[in-house]
């Protein structure tokens, strides 16, 4: 049942391709716009509606709340009985919220949204359930039209779905124990807003000791401009913790240009410019900066089957950092119809390297631990 409900995600996704947060690098679409932005203006939501991260209601997934969809195993993958000393891990979702109606989507379990954030916790942060319990707030997460204008409307659409990260990451570093390692993760959305995060409780303070690392796919960072605000350094090697892995997952010929035309313009979060040469990759294969995974070295993807009935692992799939993009190498199984423009496999950042991810936190959390 599990299988089949993550694989609705496949169909699922094609609606949120404009939501994946590469939309933001698309302002000249009119037709786009048109439909994707909400209508009226943002209004601020009353006093004391904020979610209230005390009550469990309120996350999709952490301790006390069951069955734990994180726990998530694929068809094809042995779980590791043996598994190493926990860490907590703070996962934000990406955008999941379709409709135009507002700016900003509800915390209710009840919403229309319920069904693709759940499949996005089960699906992603499943592959960091072999380092930790997983914590994955519901948050007023901006709507996909906000990722479309530069307004005011739109900033405080993001800023509002970011109080809501920082209210739950505060309540989470509250409540795991004081010495426990902690892993952050995020998606699209969700690691726009962990960047943020890291940037505003994590760099300076004490808290950067406990970080084991930071997985943020699906947002471009820049090594110079962003990098030296988030209190982290870039990971280097497999074995490195207090880091941050980040990659964009293309095939060749890659055409990243409609998704970096407008971010090159921006300042980054430690001020200077942003240039696609300077983009962070990690190789999620290998654990390794600007690293090099021959097709040989098994990523455990996550493929449905031609039928979309199950969901099964494969190996033999390769990348390489070239450009500040991650590169697939090799024979690229078929993962569905929701490639974008330009042999994006933005859709599918983690699901083809699924299971690469579950050993390279399992492997920097020993490193921590030791």
């Amino acid at each position: 049942m599990c299988a089949r409900r993550f694989l609705i995600l496949i169909f699922l996704l094609t609606l949120l391709i404009v939501a994946a947060g590469f939309a933001i690098f698309q302002f000249g679409d009119r037709v786009l716009i048109r439909q994707a932005v909400p209508q009226g203006h943002f209004t601020a939501p009353a006093t004391g509606s904020a979610p209230d991260y005390a009550k469990l209601e309120n996350w999709v997934a952490r301790p006390g709340i069951g069955p734990d969809i994180s726990d998530w195993i694929p068809s094809g993958v042995t779980r590791n009985d043996e598994a190493p000393p926990r860490a907590a891990v703070f996962y934000i979702h990406p955008t999941t919220y379709l409709q135009r109606d507002r700016w900003n989507a509800p915390v209710s379990p009840g919403s229309d949204t319920e069904l693709r954030t759940r499949l996005f916790v089960q699906s992603q942060a499943s592959a960091l359930a072999g380092a930790g319990k997983i914590w994955a707030p519901r948050y007023r997460q901006a709507a996909y039209g906000a990722f479309l204008l530069d307004t005011k409307d739109a900033g405080a659409a993001l800023n509002l779905a970011y109080a809501d990260i920082l209210s739950a990451f505060d309540r989470f570093v509250a409540e795991v124990p004081a010495d426990q390692p902690i892993i952050l993760a995020g998606h699209s959305q969700g690691a726009l807003h962990l960047l943020r995060l890291l940037r505003d409780r994590v760099a300076g303070r004490q808290l950067h000791s406990r970080i084991v690392a930071v997985y943020a796919p699906g947002w471009p960072i820049s090594v110079s401009a962003d990098l030296p605000a988030l209190g982290l350094p870039a990971c280097r090697a497999p074995a490195d913790t207090g880091c941050i892995l980040s990659w964009m997952t293309f095939a060749d010929p890659a055409n990243p240009e409609l998704l970096l035309s407008k971010w090159e313009k921006t300042k980054g979060l430690a001020g200077g410019d942003r240039r696609q040469e300077d983009m962070l990759c990690v190789n999620p294969i290998t654990g390794v900066l600007n690293g090099t995974a021959s097709p040989t070295t098994s990523a455990d993807t996550i493929v449905p089957s031609a039928d979309l009935a199950t969901a099964t692992v494969a190996s033999g799939v390769g990348a390489h950092c070239a450009r500040g993009l991650l590169i697939l190498d090799g024979a690229i199984p078929t993962m569905g119809p929701y490639v974008l423009p330009g042999n994006n496999y933005h859709v599918y950042d983690y699901a083809l390297f699924w299971g690469a991810i579950r050993r390279d936190a399992e492997r920097r959390l020993l490193a921590w631990r030791d």
